[in-house]
């Protein structure tokens, strides 16, 4: 249990700081290309997360991105939720059973993975992850989609009111994937592993451009392009950060529902009590 809090706290500390950035975000590349909204099929009042896009993400994340990037509050088991990737509970046990899980506990100091145990950090401790990455810890995804926005104009913002806008942080980093340029503009100067990118705050990132068309070879007909790879992996970190995005939006609905039932009772009620009483 203080395990799994220290990993919350963790998780809020780092929203909390990323959240900090996604304001200079808005500030610092006010003159950037607007990002470009995707359309999500968890977008909207009853828009929920399609399975297949979540296990194509889920394989990008595997295959390129958990070789830098943690993610704490993601644990194998959660892969076969509903709502989820869905995948079946053999193949998140055989998943889990391929990963070297450190464990203090047992005599050899480490064994293999069990469906409950997290997702394992590629590096054992921050300096290595700094000393493995410019000097920069790459954040941790369990919650970086909802740190993150993407900052809209007047009066566009009004109507995510109406709407239940709630992709920006999916927006940004779709965006963020696709906003490379392999030089700098005029008048802009790289420092040694730095890159331009038209959506990161100041536009210097120390991340190279991780998605490249054919990077991830897919199961099926999803073209295989860094657009496609982009916008799964950013609706897989949409998960990760609100699994229960969908049991979320069923209870508000259900909630709302019982509202204006309850408000036309009270009505009715109060014409019942007030009805032979003149005023």
């Amino acid at each position: 249990m203080m395990k799994r809090l220290s990993k919350i706290i963790s998780a809020v500390l780092l929203a909390a700081s990323t959240l900090s950035a996604g304001t200079a975000f808005a500030e610092v590349t006010a003159g950037a290309p607007e990002a470009e909204l995707q359309q999500w099929s968890f977008a909207g009042i009853f828009g929920k997360y399609d399975p297949a896009q979540l296990q194509r993400g889920f394989q990008v994340f595997q295959e390129v991105c958990s070789s830098c990037h943690s993610a704490n509050l993601l644990s194998f088991r959660m892969l076969s939720k509903a709502g989820g990737p869905e995948y079946s509970e053999e193949q998140v046990k055989a998943l889990a059973a391929t990963y070297t899980i450190i464990d203090l506990e047992v005599e050899e100091g480490e064994r293999s993975g069990i469906p409950a145990d997290s997702w394992p950090n590629p590096f054992a401790r921050p300096l290595d992850a700094q000393d493995a990455n410019n000097g920069v810890v790459p954040p941790d995804f369990s919650v970086l989609a909802k740190a993150r926005n993407v900052p809209q104009k007047f009066p566009n913002w009004i109507g995510n009111y109406f709407t239940a806008y709630q992709e920006g942080g999916a927006d940004y980093i779709y965006n963020l994937l696709v906003g490379y340029h392999e030089e700098a503009p005029d008048g802009v100067e790289l420092g040694d592993g730095q890159y331009y990118n038209d959506y990161f705050p100041g536009n210097k990132l120390a991340m190279a451009p991780p998605l490249y068309d054919e990077a991830v070879d897919y199961e099926g007909t999803a073209p295989e392009t860094t657009e496609q790879y982009a916008k799964d992996i950013s609706a897989f970190m949409m998960w990760v950060a609100e699994p229960d995005m969908t049991a979320r939006k069923e209870l508000g609905f259900r909630v709302i529902l019982f509202l204006i039932l309850l408000a036309g009772m009270m009505y009715l009620v109060k014409r019942r009590l007030w009805s032979n009483i003149d005023h």
